[in-house]
């Protein structure tokens, strides 16, 4: 599972005690793959208004990955943030690991890099 998807994913638990901490879902015991994947530059800057930045901040620091604290005001321009954003989001690979829910503790498995996001009856 790419980084990109994870900035996309939320706890859906239907009792989920504190739903303002539904997002992000924090990873636990993950093993990481880097997968190489070409740049397309265009891609990237079409898709930054869509990904929550301090959530994907959150995330990388988690992970051990350097971000720049702020999206630059001339992104497509930037080359650096560019291909560190790159490599986050699209070469950094969840291969195993859980996804946790911080408002209800819900985990949520990562298997062969699928998360598994399928709800018990008694949840939904």
């Amino acid at each position: 599972m790419r980084l990109i998807t994870h900035n996309m994913l939320k706890c859906h638990v239907k009792n989920c005690t504190d739903p303002d901490r539904q997002f992000p879902l924090r990873f636990k015991d993950v093993q990481l793959e880097q997968i190489e994947a070409e740049r397309n530059d265009e891609f990237l800057v079409r898709m930054l208004p869509r990904i929550d930045w301090p959530a994907l901040l959150k995330t990388t620091k988690e992970l051990g990955i350097e971000l720049p604290e702020t999206v630059p005001d001339a992104p497509a321009d930037d080359e650096g943030f560019l291909q560190a954003l790159h490599t986050a989001i699209l070469e950094t690979h969840v291969r195993q690991g859980t996804m946790l829910c911080d408002g209800c503790s819900h985990e949520y498995k990562i298997t062969n890099g699928i998360a598994n996001m399928l709800l018990a009856e008694h949840e939904i």
